[in-house]
């Protein structure tokens, strides 16, 4: 073929075109059409980007911006989406508030009518917000016009602030156990950093007033505190946290800036032009000041749709060699969490665009503020004089860590943080990943500290997360905790951490992932995805109608044919002096499982068929329905998180109860001898669940608007409770027959009355916000 040409004339050589092209005055190529934004389009485009480059100077952003706006602020479409743009940028990217409020400052030092319908827009949208009690949007707007108190006549912002703090004594002196005022105060005293970073020497005396009267509330611990905080320690211990109230430490912090000048140096500050600009900083200093619209208090103001606690400051790298984050002496720590916190609870809509913020939070505050991005820990011990080791990345993941251990509950669902710190690690891995590793550390090495909620929600997340990143864990620095009791804190997370692992894959890659220490915790049981039927076992009692009953579900017989198989099992049971109905429900149970072990959709199919003689024998007796709940746990005992699944659905059938649920749990040894089952995580998880499907399906009626069957919820959700408290008190105060009886105590009472302590605290917890919920909606049953 070689000597067989068949390339086209003008195919290669000899070809024209290229000859024409290579002429300097002749270019035959298609030009891209070039299409220029519309203005409006273009400044949009600007404002939305601001201060996001680390390359780019602040100061030549904002005048350029400043300047396009107000020489064509006479265009219908670019005033009216600027004076849109810039309210929405205050709530959605709070982080830019200090650069949004520079480019209007220079604007106003350029056309001050523009600032004049800005103000009126965003005094409108603060009076609405506060009618509605939407607290966090009016923060933001005021943390804005703070920005602004250089260009505001009169005492600007103070005045309103002032008034914000009589709403808070007023709601404060009604009752001690209020959460509106403690939020007006947090909301005044995160205002006031700003005012002093835009215009620091004329109002210092007034902020020195305003903190003096904010003190009285802030200084004093909130009734709620001790329910919420993330640590639970021994009885005489201090938890590491007793003493950090938000509105507590930031009334302090701002106490020592006061003391220092208000020096406030992590605020950026684009609205200071440099030296070379000194033409723009005159106008700016002598522009045209405004008077603040009205912006009226209600008498009566309420909590809005989000339910308000006290807040408590909680960092995952605290006591490390090296400060990596703010220390809590710092108007840092606050400031910053802050910004980060509005950033993550506001784009919940976007994990992407959040992650990036938090990966480029070093753009958005005063240079020096950290360190280079991806700087390795070790490193930090050669940054030279009082220059800041605090590292950006660390910083980000103390603030999506602390809404994962927010207590009652955080803003949105866990897994959203969960896939805000996934996102951040596949954008930078370098720099995250270390900074996850200690967090990780940290949380593992205080589990016995933790509050059990949180340690849960760690474990949650830990496997979660180690699922989107291949399950790789440094699990050699844990080894010497696999030898521990099972009932110690660490042993036992990491045997739950485990079992999850399993759940989001299978046995035999997990345990590629582990050293040879981990293999003994995996059991051969749980390679097998279809756990063995008992009843294929001659030896076991009633093999032979176990054996029936599943073939005749399988062949899905109907009811008429199963039940002389039944009474062939009271029979027999009656004989041998057994509970004839546990023994029935025992097998019927059992052989549903196997039935419907291919799928969940298998044992869903085989409960709804054989959903009316199930609830025949859940109300049948209590020794029945505890032997649904036993028969569905010994099946899928090696993957407990599959029993809980098909245990929620038998609660959602009525089958059982959740009373049944709890008992089952918690008194007796069904879920496990000694209180070995309050350590596992399983069981945490089932108890915790079921009560939640309580208090939901509560608030789900309440919701209605009508009083249908609300007291039976209300009877039925405090009787739960109740049973709980007897069960967990007599664990935590260790007398259980079972921690009692010295034939079958193996010296680790003091382990079960501490995790009895702790599930204690998990419960009382839930039962006084749902208490808080019902006076809050003026309910009494």
């Amino acid at each position: 073929m070689a000597d067989n040409d068949r390339r086209q004339p003008g195919s290669g050589h000899n070809n024209r075109k290229r000859r024409y092209r290579d002429d300097d005055d002749y270019d035959r190529r298609p030009q891209r059409r070039r299409y220029d934004a519309p203005l409006p389009v273009r400044i949009r485009k600007q404002l939305l980007g601001l201060a996001e480059s680390p390359l780019r100077r602040w100061h030549e952003e904002v005048q350029s911006i400043a300047h396009v706006v107000a020489d064509h602020y006479e265009d219908q479409e670019l005033r009216t989406g600027f004076l849109e743009l810039v309210p929405q940028m205050l709530v959605e990217q709070p982080l830019k508030t200090p650069f949004v409020a520079a480019v209007v400052l220079v604007i106003n030092s350029l056309k001050p009518d523009i600032l004049s319908d800005l103000l009126a827009r965003v005094a409108t949208a603060t009076e609405e917000k506060v009618k509605v009690g939407e607290w966090r949007d009016v923060k933001l707007y005021l943390k804005f016009l703070a920005c602004l108190q250089p260009c505001l006549a009169g005492e600007g912002l103070f005045p309103l602030l002032e008034e914000l703090f009589s709403r808070a004594v007023d709601l404060q002196t009604a009752s001690s156990d209020d959460t509106i005022g403690t939020e007006l105060v947090k909301i005044i005293l995160l205002t006031i950093p700003y005012i002093m970073a835009a215009a620091p020497t004329q109002w210092q005396q007034k902020a020195a007033e305003l903190m003096d009267k904010t003190d009285v509330i802030a200084s004093e611990p909130h009734a709620l505190q001790v329910l919420i905080d993330p640590y639970q320690v021994e009885e005489g211990a201090e938890s590491p946290t007793a003493n950090m109230s938000l509105i507590g430490l930031l009334q302090k912090q701002l106490q020592n800036e006061a003391l220092n000048g208000w020096g406030l140096s992590c605020l950026p500050r684009p609205w200071q032009m440099p030296p070379e600009e000194i033409e723009q900083q005159e106008k700016l200093d002598n522009a045209q000041k405004h008077a603040l619209p009205s912006i009226s208090i209600p008498e009566k103001v309420v909590a809005g749709p989000r339910p308000l606690f006290p807040e408590i400051y909680l960092s995952v790298y605290v006591n490390q060699d090296i400060e990596s984050v703010p220390p809590v002496s710092s108007i840092a720590s606050s400031l910053i969490r802050d910004a980060l916190l509005d950033t993550i609870n506001v784009l919940d809509f976007n994990r992407g665009v959040t992650a990036r913020f938090l990966i480029d939070v070093d753009c958005y505050f005063a240079p020096g503020t950290f360190v280079k991005r991806a700087t390795p820990f070790d490193r930090l011990r050669d940054v030279e004089g009082d220059r800041s080791t605090w590292k950006p990345e660390d910083v980000a993941v103390d603030a999506v860590f602390s809404q994962l251990f927010a207590l009652p509950t955080p803003e949105h669902k866990l897994v959203y943080y969960h896939s805000v710190l996934t996102e951040a690690c596949k954008i930078a891995p370098a720099a995250v990943a270390p900074s996850l590793g200690r967090a990780i550390r940290y949380a593992y090495q205080n589990t016995h500290h933790l509050d059990l909620e949180l340690c849960y929600r760690f474990l949650d997340w830990f496997t979660h997360h180690l699922s989107n990143f291949g399950f790789m864990w440094k699990w050699a620095e844990w080894v010497d905790d696999v030898n521990l009791s099972d009932m110690h804190p660490r042993k036992a997370f990491i045997l739950g951490a485990l079992d999850k692992e399993i759940r989001l894959s299978f046995a035999q890659r997990i345990k590629g992932t582990l050293p040879e220490p981990y293999q003994a915790l995996i059991g051969p049981e749980k390679e097998q995805d279809t756990p063995e039927f008992k009843f294929n076992d001659d030896r076991t009692p009633f093999a032979a109608e176990g054996k029936e009953i599943a073939a005749l579900l399988k062949r899905k017989a109907a009811d008429e044919e199963i039940q002389p198989v039944i009474d062939r099992i009271h029979s027999a049971a009656l004989d041998q002096s057994i509970d004839p109905l546990v023994s029935s429900t025992d097998v019927f149970m059992t052989a549903v499982c196997w039935v419907g072990s291919k799928s969940l959709s298998h044992v869903l199919a085989c409960i709804e068929r054989t959903k009316d003689r199930l609830l025949d024998a859940g109300a049948a007796s209590e020794a029945a329905r505890a032997q649904i709940i036993t028969a569905v746990v010994a099946y899928w005992s090696a993957h407990p998180g599959v029993a809980i699944t098909i245990i929620e659905k038998l609660l959602n059938y009525s089958i059982i109860t959740p009373g049944a649920v709890i008992d089952w749990a918690l008194v007796g040894d069904r879920a496990g001898p000694y209180g070995q089952a309050l350590s596992k995580a399983w069981v945490f998880e089932l108890v915790f669940n079921t009560v939640v499907k309580v208090t939901s399906r509560l608030r789900q009626v309440m919701s209605t608007g009508t009083n249908d069957g609300t007291e039976e919820e209300i009877a039925g959700m405090r009787e739960l409770f109740k049973n709980m408290e007897d069960a967990l008190v007599s664990w935590a105060q260790g007398t259980k027959d079972q921690i009692m009886d010295p034939v079958v105590s193996d010296g680790g009472e003091d382990l079960v009355k501490r995790w009895g302590e702790r599930w204690l605290r998990v419960f009382r917890r839930r039962s006084a916000i749902e208490e808080t919920f019902l006076l809050e909606n003026k309910v009494t049953a």
